[in-house]
């Protein structure tokens, strides 16, 4: 990526041109990326740090605020979260598949673009490529005719929706995988296909995820040819995850930082010097601060860098059917959106389609009553004086009449950060009864800044801009009533079977069958576990549910599971032996096989997600159904 780097650096500092902004002063910014001279003191650098801005394709990825990943493949048939690469094409054969569905529930739901799952880990395509047999040509769907990517870049089209595609840099099917100068020139033929053959792909999603090949040997990727591939090839396209243009927040959970910085010091991971500058700064892409002024004066150079928040609307990324039950609640998806977007990030909601190849209906009536809410909260700005633009310098306030009889509960700011991001902290207040009453306080605003506060009736409203990186232009300011949600809980049930008894001698071990999630067990080694249903049963397979909290050692990784009649003959159980993606997705995860009768399931964990001796149980449950 030396080219590259070259070519920003270049935009920093030699095509910086003087610009009049919406707030009407001139200044000099600095596109993308900026590094600071070496003597810079803290002062000038924070200064140069608010001149940092994003390209225009960052701006235009940005304001598309909501976004969808369709998580689609083998995986959707196979029940698995993440493939082996063994499967066999014929799996892959959905009854009725309809692009045009997806793209119409996305378009009807708010979404401003849809990102296929073009290939995932266990390396089956979704388009006939000409690299492997491992594709949809080999599949019986349309007789080996069809085409994922075309359909859904048709449907795109047709709806306006932007496009974009996710190819997995790991390929668990690929013979040559391991032997990194052939992998990598594998690899970018199905880039340069992909990238050739559907029209203007807008973003390119990239995970880290990488292995050993069937040598033995852990592949090394190319990035800087992979990029150059992008570059020439879908020159406006943004490039994320392993990508310069857009960050990974940190979790699949949804939820983004209340301190969010577009101007980063997290140097991105394509550049040889990323791993070396971010522990030398102690951070990471999860860290809390990644942009603060202690942060600013350590480092030699920012990006602009934005977040975008990804989440799944199911337990799992692929479709399962068991999961029909545990789509995530309207108020769940409202507080992610108030968390992602309203944070200063960009949503990227997973919405898996179906082995029928449709989006479930759960799954579009979900999207569909979260679109109509916020068309509902955000169609009624209360603020009488509808003039928005707001120029200022630190400490300023300004006083907003609202609406008689207003009753609110969320502001929403927004900074032109086509001009920097620049404001750190501000201060709300209502004046209600002829009293000024504090709403909340906040930190970082950005492109989009929602904050949420109890319910008050106001005739004015204060806003104060307690901090700033030199003077602050507020291009939005906004103020609303969110109606209430009622919350509902999603019906999960982790076992078929009641009265599950651990064998042991730990009274502790009674926790991981107890049936409440908030327990939990834990053991220092490595031990076989083994369940007794109290009687020969005919069993399907079992659950395995994580501990709740950020606190995941122990969470078992991999494992072998056996299952016995009478304690002492055991057969161990065909199945994957991997719970996938469990690091970063640490939730319940559900394993079947055909019916066996056992009155014993012994699981035995090979390791932990971060290679320690120890193991933790949220839940264990059997499954019979």
């Amino acid at each position: 990526m030396i080219k590259r780097l070259i070519i920003q650096q270049l935009l920093a500092w030699t095509v910086c041109v003087f610009l009049i902004t919406g707030c009407g002063s001139k200044e000099t910014y600095y596109v993308k990326h900026v590094t600071f001279p070496e003597k810079a003191t803290t002062e000038e650098k924070v200064d140069m740090a608010s001149r940092l801005v994003p390209s225009p394709q960052q701006l235009a990825w940005q304001q598309m605020e909501l976004t969808a990943f369709l998580h689609f493949g083998v995986n959707t048939f196979t029940g698995r979260e993440w493939g082996d690469g063994k499967e066999d094409p014929v799996v892959f054969n959905p009854t009725e598949l309809n692009a045009e569905q997806w793209a119409k529930a996305l378009k009807d739901a708010g979404f401003k673009m849809a990102i296929l799952t073009a290939k995932h880990h266990d390396g089956f395509c979704l388009w006939p490529t000409a690299t492997t047999t491992h594709s949809v040509a080999s599949s019986p769907w349309k007789d080996g005719k069809g085409d994922v990517v075309r359909e859904l870049r048709n449907a795109c089209d047709k709806y306006g929706l932007k496009f974009g595609v996710y190819l997995s840099p790991w390929d668990r099917h690929a013979d040559c995988y391991g032997d990194s100068p052939k992998y990598n020139e594998y690899f970018i033929r199905q880039l340069t296909e992909l990238l050739s053959n559907y029209g203007e792909i807008h973003e390119v999603w990239f995970d880290g995820a990488c292995a050993e090949g069937p040598n033995g040997k852990k592949q090394e990727y190319d990035w800087e040819a992979f990029y150059q591939t992008i570059i020439r090839l879908q020159p406006h396209a943004v490039m994320a995850i392993m990508g310069d243009d857009v960050r990974w927040v940190g979790n699949e959970k949804g939820f983004g930082r209340e301190t969010e910085w577009g101007a980063t010091a997290l140097v991105p991971g394509i550049y040889p010097r990323s791993e070396k500058v971010n522990q030398e700064l102690d951070i990471m892409a999860n860290s809390d601060d990644l942009g603060s002024r202690a942060l600013v004066a350590k480092a030699s150079e920012l990006f602009w860098y934005p977040s975008e928040v990804d989440v799944s609307i199911r337990p799992g990324w692929f479709y399962h059917t068991e999961q029909d039950s545990q789509v995530k609640s309207l108020d769940k998806l409202v507080d992610i959106y108030f968390q992602s977007v309203g944070y200063n990030s960009v949503l990227l909601l997973n919405i898996p389609p179906d082995t029928r190849g449709l989006l479930h209906e759960v799954d579009v009536q979900r999207i569909k009553q979260l679109s109509d809410y916020l068309a509902e909260t955000f169609a009624q700005n209360v603020i009488a004086d509808k003039e928005q633009l707001w120029q200022g310098k630190p400490g300023s306030e300004r006083i907003y009449e609202l609406a008689p009889d207003a009753c609110i509960n969320v502001l929403m700011l927004q900074e032109d950060i086509a001009r920097g991001q620049r404001i750190e902290g501000f201060r709300v207040e209502a004046e209600e009864n002829g009293e000024w009453k504090l709403l909340g306080e906040g930190t970082t605003v950005g492109y989009k800044r929602l904050l949420r506060f109890a319910d008050v009736h106001a005739t004015r409203l204060r806003l104060t801009v307690t901090a700033s990186r030199n003077d602050f232009c507020l291009s939005n300011v906004g103020v609303y009533y969110a109606r209430p949600l009622d919350g509902q809980k999603a019906n999960m049930n982790l076992s078929d079977v009641n009265g599950l008894r651990m064998i042991g001698d730990n009274p502790e071990m009674a926790k991981a069958v107890d049936g409440k999630r908030e327990t939990f067990y834990r053991s220092e080694t490595q031990e076989p576990l083994v369940i007794d249903c109290g009687k020969v049963i005919e069993i399907t397979g079992f659950s395995y549910a994580p501990v709740l909290g950020d606190d995941l050692s122990g969470t078992i990784y991999t494992y072998n599971v056996y299952l016995s009649q009478d304690g002492k003959q055991w057969t161990k159980c065909d199945v994957s032996g991997e719970f996938s993606n469990i690091m970063h997705n640490p939730l319940s995860q559900f394993v079947h096989w055909q019916k066996q009768s056992a009155r014993f399931l012994k699981l035995e964990p090979l390791t932990e997600i971060d290679g320690k001796q120890l193991v933790t149980i949220g839940e264990i449950g059997i499954l019979t159904k």
